[in-house]
């Protein structure tokens, strides 16, 4: 006969402190957004099992063709983060395990046909996801004009729920600030989440010595209940393979 596991032990109260003992403070309550959001990280960092991949990318052939496009007249300013949604896009259908949701029992997977990336941005609210529909079907020039509106409106009046729905795959940058990897939460009912970092200077040995390559440091977490760590290692190179296909503008 099977043994019964032991129970699990009480989980112990979180502490309360008297912080004023120790010198002066203030107190100040969480902006009702913030306090929204920290309640889903929560139930989403404690209810999915994450394992984070880290990887770089070899992206100096994609950089120089990026300068060359924004530096063409009348050109449509290109962020690496719209051909990276692209990129994702393509990956999604390529492995679309990634493009799907488990259900509460942990028993069903819905595996959607559609591709809509939310991208985690920083608001003086807190954290918001504006959502881009159907980017696999638009052109980054389409992308990069809807993107640029929702995180205006995203920074400024706020977002109507309609705009934040929908997604299935979310991409968190911190291209502008800094750091060389992180785990990003998983934005559930999703089942992975692209964290990416500044573009990075790699020292990589050729022919004739050394030669000086860009490289975009990524990290996905994932549902390890869905997926398993050589997929999440796939798709992170099969996204570097499309970031470096001249085909992709």
């Amino acid at each position: 006969m099977a043994e019964t596991p032991p129970a699990a032990a009480p989980r112990p109260p979180w502490p309360t402190i008297d912080f004023s003992q120790f010198g002066p403070v203030e107190t100040r309550k969480l902006p009702r957004n913030q306090a929204l959001t920290s309640a889903f990280l929560t139930r989403n960092w404690t209810m999915i099992p994450h394992v984070t991949h880290h990887d770089e990318v070899d992206i100096s052939g994609f950089e120089a063709r990026r300068t060359a496009w924004n530096s063409a007249p009348d050109a449509i300013r290109i962020t690496p983060l719209v051909p990276l949604m692209k990129a994702v896009a393509d990956a999604l259908h390529e492995y679309p395990v990634f493009n799907t949701s488990l259900d509460t029992a942990g028993a069903t997977l819905t595996w959607k046909k559609y591709v809509h990336i939310g991208i985690v941005t920083e608001t003086p609210a807190g954290l918001l996801v504006p959502v881009i529909r159907d980017v696999d079907k638009k052109s980054l020039g389409e992308i990069a004009h809807e993107l640029a509106a929702k995180l205006e409106r995203a920074r400024g009046r706020g977002l109507p729920m309609a705009d934040m729905s929908g997604g299935c795959f979310s991409i968190s940058s911190l291209g502008n600030i800094g750091g060389t990897g992180f785990t990003p939460i998983i934005n559930a009912p999703e089942v992975a989440v692209l964290g990416v970092l500044p573009i990075a200077q790699r020292a990589v040995p050729d022919g004739n010595g050394i030669a000086w390559r860009q490289v975009l440091p990524l990290s996905l977490s994932y549902d390890h209940r869905v997926i398993n760590g050589a997929d999440a290692a796939r798709f992170v190179a099969f996204v570097g393979e499309k970031l470096r296909d001249p085909g992709l503008f």
